[in-house]
């Protein structure tokens, strides 16, 4: 039996332009996802996927080892349903033998399965840590097979693998990832918000990548602004970091802030992660915030160090 582990991320500075090139501040999550390896017999691939409260989302059979679709069943339609969930897995898995031509090409079977430690739906990871137990199982270039199925900057691959924060510079070659220490004294004022749903990043990025022209200079910022969150010790010099992120972004995108359309009353500052509209949110505060998004309708909210390593 093999067993592979990748941990979930979230992106603290840079969304969007860390696609091209900006420096950019990113850590990876206390949950993750695991890979588990078992051979059997017969020459087929048996794939389980399971949530994190251990219901199977997803089950598929291929053939060996032709990689073969030859069933599938889904708990929902959500995705498209179980035919192109499992048809998207074995694009994958043929991809990964491009890379790797003696992955699954033998007489032997296995039984694989996979396990989120976070709801499916938080956008925390759940392709990037597949992508990353992968490439570690068929002993590939993940950032490579990343390029050949999901596509993105690659930051969140690189969270897979670190179990600190990072900065984080995509190039055409590999990427620079350097650990970093971020221990400010305010942690302790810092939240996680979850807002309910789940962003779908590639609608995302495609809008950045019309409305985006040339970003010189906003890339330019936006690193400065990384290098200004990890010395920053004064909250309220922090939340001034976070509002100047946020209008960056929000000017390059034709977007409110999550601050003007949702939470214009919260007396701390906000942030969006990611690609803007869903998923998680960072906030400056207190011991009152939670009662504050509660209230607002956001059940979701993790202090800072509940949730990154």
């Amino acid at each position: 039996m093999k067993q592979f582990y990748s941990n979930g991320k979230l992106l603290l500075t840079g969304e969007y332009f860390v696609l091209d090139g900006a420096k950019s501040f990113a850590v990876p999550t206390t949950c993750g996802q695991d890979l588990v390896v078992k051979p059997i017999e017969g020459q087929q691939l048996i794939w389980k996927s399971y949530t994190n409260t251990n219901d199977c989302w997803l089950e598929a059979i291929f053939d060996l080892p032709k990689i073969r679709l030859v069933s599938a069943d889904f708990d929902s339609d959500e995705d498209g349903g179980s035919d192109i969930l499992a048809e998207n897995l074995m694009k994958i898995l043929e991809e990964v033998r491009s890379l790797n031509p003696k992955f699954l090409n033998s007489n032997q079977g296995f039984l694989v399965e996979t396990h989120l430690t976070f709801p499916k739906n938080w956008g925390l990871g759940t392709s990037s840590t597949l992508i990353n137990n992968l490439a570690n199982w068929a002993k590939v270039n993940p950032y490579k097979l990343l390029g050949k199925t999901f596509g993105g900057s690659g930051y969140d691959l690189a969270c897979a693998q670190h179990n600190t924060p990072i900065l984080y510079t995509k190039n055409k070659i590999q990427p620079i990832v350097e650990e970093v220490n971020f221990n400010p004294l305010f942690k302790e004022q810092l939240y996680f918000v979850y807002l309910n749903k789940k962003q779908n990043s590639r609608e995302g990025i495609q809008r950045y990548k019309e409305l985006k022209g040339n970003l010189i200079s906003e890339i330019e910022n936006v690193s400065q602004l990384t290098d200004a969150f990890l010395v920053c010790n004064n909250l309220q010099d922090f939340e001034k970091l976070l509002f100047e992120h946020e209008k960056l972004v929000s000017k390059t995108i034709q977007l409110k802030t999550v601050q003007e359309l949702y939470f214009s009353d919260y007396f701390g500052q906000t942030k969006s992660l990611g690609a803007w509209g869903g998923d998680f949110i960072l906030a400056t505060g207190n011991t009152d915030s939670p009662n504050y998004f509660n209230n607002k309708g956001f059940q979701t909210v993790i202090p800072y160090s509940d949730l990154i390593l």
